[in-house]
């Protein structure tokens, strides 16, 4: 039997975000105040992202027995990020040159007030690509756990997986054990997520009540640039690759679109991480791909982030009537290259980021910054939204890639021919 539709989680989040929008805009204040509500849903999702991802990661890699295939498929995943995210720092750079959204502005950068943006440049001054990769490291073994850094869990993880693979027999009680927390821990998931449309008025009753529509002002170009680049990108760029791999990305959106809710009414792809690596599972993604490409990618793969940059670089040099040549552009590209893999999937990621490649280009203020720091949470949906869906492109890439995606199961379940909305993530296929 069908549910009634208000029980329908995407719904109840889609009811929430319109409410939400509403309060902030009649009562800013009141929305104000909803702020720990927001607060309070994405720290219940951290607190359990850590330990998917260990569980996860751990049975998949244990599931396998071949450490060849674990490096097999992580070097597929890093060549596959690489390529897509170098098409995204690209389309955005092109769009932003063909629809110049900086220019007219004409803005003196000796005018700009740079204490506005102090905090953001001081973090990225401290990010150089060394200490980002030291930081995998974690300073101790359980410290990944209980710190909740995704790439440190994952770390940990993986030399988990290989230490009981080798183990052999005796290492089943162990495993079991981590299997029987996975599921725990998914039942934890689903406990959660029923708190997503709190969450997400919270969020979003924040945001417009903050910082209000009205601020949007005369960046409302520029918003409406990025998000047509993200747009163009998802459907020209993912959709051709999903094309190509064998399912439609219109498909795939609806199919996920519980979560994409989701992160657009908290702005964070990380608060349905959990929820996306159960799905992908189910729609005939092995577990051992889905356990590896999808934390990585919360790192490595952030197609949205990579818009953003190429795109408020050139807006910042338009508005500031700064001149770039071939060279600075291209200096643009690499340099991007390397700080968005540093970026975390999370609100504010994208601008700290942002500093950290215009602090290579000297003739482009950094103080520029301040132009769109007031509408920069209005874009940080969009990034959030782009590299989620991003991410579960990669992993129905990754997986075909592999040879192990079951396409007849995937089509089914994207044709709404099977329903997977259960609170536990489907078998591992052997």
């Amino acid at each position: 039997m069908r549910r009634p539709f208000y029980k329908i989680l995407y719904v109840q989040v889609l009811f929430a975000v319109v409410l939400g929008v509403l309060l902030g805009t009649f009562f800013p204040h009141l929305g104000e105040a909803m702020k720990p509500l927001g607060d309070g849903f994405i720290k219940l999702v951290k607190m359990i992202i850590a330990p998917v991802v260990f569980c996860t990661v751990v049975v998949g890699i244990a599931a396998m027995g071949d450490v060849k295939k674990v490096g097999r498929i992580g070097g597929k995943a890093l060549i596959y990020f690489e390529v897509v995210s170098t098409f995204a720092l690209v389309i955005g750079l092109i769009v932003g040159k063909v629809v110049q959204p900086g220019a007219g502005f004409n803005v003196d950068p000796a005018s700009l007030d740079p204490k506005a943006i102090t905090a953001f440049t001081n973090q990225a001054a401290h990010a150089s690509f060394m200490d980002f990769v030291l930081h995998i490291i974690p300073e101790t073994l359980v410290g990944a756990l209980a710190t909740g850094e995704i790439l440190q869990v994952l770390f940990v993880a993986i030399l988990t997986g290989f230490a009981l693979t080798a183990m052999g027999k005796a290492g089943e009680p162990i495993l079991n054990g981590i299997r029987a927390v996975e599921k725990l821990v998914f039942g934890i998931v689903a406990i959660v997520m029923k708190a997503a449309p709190v969450g997400a008025f919270g969020a979003m009753a924040f945001t417009i009540g903050a910082y209000g529509l009205a601020s949007i002002g005369n960046l409302l170009e520029l918003i409406a640039t990025f998000y047509f680049t993200a747009i163009l990108f998802v459907v020209l760029v993912l959709g051709l690759i999903a094309r190509v791999v064998g399912f439609n990305i219109f498909k795939l959106i609806r199919f996920i679109r519980e979560e994409l809710l989701i992160v657009l009414g908290t702005s964070s792809s990380e608060s349905a991480l959990p929820a996306l690596m159960r799905k992908l599972e189910a729609a005939g993604a092995p577990k051992s791909v889905v356990s590896l490409v999808v934390p990585t990618g919360y790192s490595f793969n952030l197609d949205g982030t990579n818009l953003y940059m190429t795109l408020a670089t050139l807006f910042i040099a338009q508005a500031t009537n700064t001149h770039l040549t071939l060279e600075h552009e291209l200096i643009i590209l690499g340099v991007a290259m390397l700080t968005s893999k540093g970026a975390a999937a999370v609100t504010g990621g994208g601008f700290i980021t942002l500093a950290a490649t215009l602090a290579v280009v000297p003739e482009i203020p950094v103080a520029g910054m301040a132009l769109i720091l007031g509408v920069d949470r209005f874009m940080s949906e969009c990034r959030s939204l782009t590299n989620f869906i991003g991410n579960a492109v990669a992993t129905l890439v990754v997986a075909r890639w592999e040879g192990e995606l079951d396409l007849d199961r995937l089509h089914a379940v994207l044709d709404g021919e099977i329903d997977v909305d259960a609170p536990e993530p489907a078998p591992a296929r052997a």
